[in-house]
């Protein structure tokens, strides 16, 4: 590899920032802050360089897979859209969201899903892709076959994370029934006499598959030493079953109280970045700018928006007065990164990869203006 010097930069290190030069050699930082007098130096103009954002769950790459009803596109296509989309968004390192447990709505089957999956490992193993690509099982655990689309996976070394979810009427993300109406009845266009059969089935379900989902799948996660996230929690119950369970992430608490007692447990609170920008939770949950204003928000993750994410690191440490930039692109670097082992990358310093974003900022907008992974330029 050649080396890549970056020069008249402001290097949002992981505690400061610091006008200078960063060098990156062999793929790694070898040195910071250096002499700029090298002919291949690339003059940054003052603009921000900051580590390549890694972003722990998305869902965004079903769409491109199936952007209609009934609708396929080919696997391979659909994760070089996805990627390009996720790599022009500062995100050099991305766990993609696959979904386990296929409730009636669901257009997607566990098929469908294991065919993404061997389309990203084709496109790792054959360096087709910009950003460097784990898997994330998002794991519908309320559902009949979530063990079964789970067990697809099991020799499958690119799964780093997996989540516990139930997303049932009355639990959790829907506690609040008119938020669940108003997603579901809207989503799928029911009366209300099938909306009402509808919640019946969910709930009956989610008695019936997700305890014993759960355990199964937290037991085997442990013993492949996948790291867990809990979805959704709500209350200090959800918590404590965290806790027995040896979540590590808390995902989307719904509830201050929940986000609390999970941080007090020594787990990372992820938010939705869509949650920043948009001012709050769009489910009526509690905002991710009241936990951050309380010391509890570690991670945030671009869900289903992949720029929202740079977005929500340069907003919110515009909008808390607590968090510098430095703090803000932890949450989206260093701080995801570290919580799901990769101790190799998230800020930048030497010995640590040469992911890098060069982003300049118009308008309150973060501007990616070019990106580096492992010191090559991909977007």
């Amino acid at each position: 590899m050649s080396d890549l010097v970056l020069k008249n930069a402001r290097l949002v290190l992981a505690d400061e920032i610091v006008r200078g030069t960063v060098l990156v050699r062999d793929g790694l930082v070898e040195d910071i802050g250096g002499a700029t007098a090298v002919p291949s130096a690339q003059d940054m103009e003052g603009d921000f360089v900051i580590p390549g954002l890694v972003e722990l769950h998305t869902d965004h790459l079903e769409g491109h897979y199936a952007p209609r009803p009934k609708v396929r596109w080919n696997p391979f296509a659909a994760v070089l859209a996805h990627d390009a989309q996720i790599c022009s968004s500062g995100i050099t390192t991305v766990f993609d969201a696959l979904r386990i447990g296929m409730d009636e709505d669901a257009d997607l089957s566990a098929e469908d899903m294991r065919h993404l999956a061997d389309a990203i490992d084709d496109g790792c193993r054959n360096d087709r892709l910009r950003a460097d690509h784990f898997l994330h099982l998002r794991c519908e655990v309320s559902a009949a076959d979530c063990l079964n689309g789970f067990t697809a996976f099991d020799e499958d070394d690119r799964v780093r994370l997996v989540s516990l979810m139930d997303h049932s009427p009355g639990q959790r993300q829907f506690r609040n029934l008119e938020a669940y109406s108003i997603y579901y009845q809207g989503k799928l266009k029911m009366s209300d006499e099938v909306f009402a059969a509808f919640c019946k089935k969910r709930i009956a379900d989610s008695d019936a598959n997700s305890d014993r989902n759960r355990k199964a799948i937290s037991d085997a996660c442990r013993e492949r030493t996948i790291v867990l996230a809990s979805h959704d929690d709500a209350t200090l119950e959800h918590v404590d079953e965290a806790i027995e369970q040896g979540i590590q992430v808390a995902e989307f608490p719904t509830t201050f109280e929940a986000a609390k007692a999970s941080k007090e447990a020594g787990m990372a609170v992820l938010m939705g970045a869509p949650n920043v920008v948009r001012g709050g939770s769009h489910s009526g949950n509690i905002a991710a700018q009241e936990l951050a204003e309380h010391g509890l928000l570690d991670i945030l993750s671009s869900d289903y928006i992949p720029f929202s994410l740079i977005q929500s690191a340069f907003d919110i440490g515009e909008r808390v007065d607590a968090i510098n930039l430095p703090e803000a692109i932890r949450m989206v670097s260093k701080n995801p990164a570290e919580s799901c082992g990769l101790h190799d990358r998230g800020e930048i310093a030497i010995g640590k990869r040469g992911d890098l974003v060069r982003v300049s900022v118009d308008h309150h907008i973060p501007i990616v203006r070019t990106v580096w992974r492992e010191g090559q330029r991909v977007a």
